[in-house]
């Protein structure tokens, strides 16, 4: 096993590896930004160095310098978490180069099945169903024109090395194509530096699902069953559960042995994700493969009671599956929310700022991976994600159950967040009978908010005005304190007691 590891990551995901290591006894050393020199890795890590400015470009996506962080503090291994440099193959050859391990694919399956276009290749070599559509990227628009017009609208242009919905335009009719291939492709450039883009038949209203697979170094595939991630704004996940209501027993065997298949053919080895569309009538289709671990995999190990960080670094250490598919029996349901510092009352637009409070839910069935602490300020540089709340009962019933009681619980100030809007999602019918599918989000959003949700939104603006009072009022006395001075008739009118007073009653009726 490893002696110490470096986690090249941020956030509650560095937290989560953090937390691994700890338990296995491996010494863990985080890296953080200028911005990041507070966040709550480098609190609980046992080392912390800093390599570089705010922008990811300059220190999260440094290569050169997390190998140098590894090697002067002496690491044996490194684990990317997700996002990146998780799913750039130059990273594990660097690795590599410096003697380290990657604690993850090599870089060949990588580019073997990270590749949207690679992938969907071996995919079709290896007899898994692919959605229609052109099998390699395509240079000029006048052919993915004409292609469309033959396969027929709609279809959907994606990019080469996308990624969370970047370089993607669903094109309904001819008219649009022109301009969603020029708008995919510029936004493909901005976001991943490659403006190649394929095209494949738009799918109506599918289910997204995903298998989670783990490979050892030895020839043991694995299926840990499925998530569903249906629950999506603009092609990003915001709700994942394990199992899929969708997926029978038959269903579940062809899609994970159609995932091992393609594990075994790309020649992978750690924990991966295959990714399914399946449509009304129960046909499921290759989608791409993620070569890391996923944002929601606490949703397996909650129904499955493993843990996949302690087992990606047991495989990279060379050690044995200590278990088979066949003896792996999921038990009960799990749901995953994600928590972002985003405002959806203002077209979610990021609200970075100081956390001035924060309460965490607890209780039977619920478990909260975060990487935030009160007092932290969440910076504008990153992705807004907070934490992730989970929540795992017996029935999908009861899991829906704890995950609004731990919504309710949930309390932080200082900046927006989204949980309103997940107290919405998990009081609609269409999602309590588990009838989602992939655009279901968006067309909810397009509804007006139902009086609940839009009297839970005013509870909430009266708890924010609440907390800026009472800290405003809390700022007051200990400034009177702190100051020592007597309350003469001068001091009295500087503290101006009558706003005090009108602060204090405000609050009551606030509370």
């Amino acid at each position: 096993m490893f002696n110490k590891i470096l986690i090249a990551n941020r956030g509650e995901i560095a937290v989560r590896i953090l937390r691994a290591c700890r338990e296995l006894g491996i010494r863990a050393v985080a890296v953080f930004s200028e911005v990041d020199r507070k966040a709550l890795q480098v609190r609980l890590a046992d080392e912390a160095y800093a390599i570089g400015p705010g922008p990811s470009r300059e220190s999260y996506l440094r290569i050169d310098n997390v190998i140098d962080v590894a090697r002067r503090s002496g690491c044996d291994a490194i684990h990317p978490g997700y996002g990146f440099l998780a799913e750039n193959a130059a990273f594990p050859r660097a690795c590599t180069d410096a003697g380290l391990t990657f604690i993850g694919p090599s870089a060949d399956a990588m580019e073997a099945l990270g590749s949207k276009t690679a992938g969907r290749q071996l995919a079709r070599r290896s007899d898994v169903p692919t959605v229609p559509g052109a099998n390699n990227p395509i240079e000029n628009p006048d052919d993915a024109q004409a292609l469309a017009q033959n396969m027929g609208y709609p279809v959907l242009l994606k990019a080469v090395a996308g990624g969370g919905g970047k370089g993607m335009r669903v094109v309904t009719r001819d008219p649009e194509f022109a301009s969603a291939w020029r708008d995919a492709s510029s936004e493909a450039l901005n976001a991943f530096g490659d403006a190649r883009l394929y095209l494949e038949k738009y799918l109506e209203k599918p289910r997204h699902v995903e298998i989670q697979i783990l490979a050892d170094a030895h020839g043991r595939v694995v299926s840990l069953g499925e998530r569903e991630c249906s629950v999506q704004r603009r092609h990003q996940k915001v709700i994942e559960e394990a199992p899929s209501l969708a997926i029978t027993p038959e269903l579940r065997k062809k899609m994970g042995d159609a995932a091992v298949r393609l594990a075994r053919a790309g020649g992978y080895v750690n924990a991966g994700t295959v990714e399914f569309l399946v449509d009304a009538h129960l046909n499921f289709y290759f989608l791409e493969v993620n070569t890391r671990l996923q944002v929601e995999h606490p949703v397996t190990e909650q129904v499955t009671g493993l843990d996949l960080v302690k087992l990606q670094i047991a495989i990279a250490a060379g050690h044995r599956l200590p278990f088979a598919w066949e003896t792996i029996t999921p038990r009960g349901h799990a749901m995953e929310v994600r928590l972002y510092a985003e405002d959806p009352e203002n077209s979610f637009f990021p609200s970075p700022g100081k956390i001035c409070s924060l309460h965490a839910p607890s209780g039977p069935g619920i478990r909260l991976d975060e990487g935030v602490y009160e007092g932290w300020t969440v910076p504008m540089d990153y992705d807004p994600l907070l934490s992730k709340l989970i929540a795992w009962g017996n029935s999908r019933e009861e899991t829906i159950a704890r995950l609004r009681r731990a919504l309710e619980e949930y309390t932080i100030t200082g900046i927006k967040t989204n949980a309103g809007l997940f107290r919405r999602i998990l009081t609609e019918p269409d999602f309590l009978r588990g009838e989602i599918h992939t655009k279901w989000l968006d067309e909810m959003l397009q509804r007006s908010p139902s009086a609940a949700s839009t009297k839970e939104n005013a509870n909430a603006n009266r708890a924010g005005d609440a907390a800026a009072i009472a800290a405003a009022v809390w700022q007051a006395n200990h400034s009177e304190k702190s100051s020592g001075r007597s309350s003469s008739s001068q001091d009295s009118g500087q503290r101006s007691r009558w706003k005090e007073e009108g602060r204090r009653r405000q609050l009551d009726r606030l509370l």
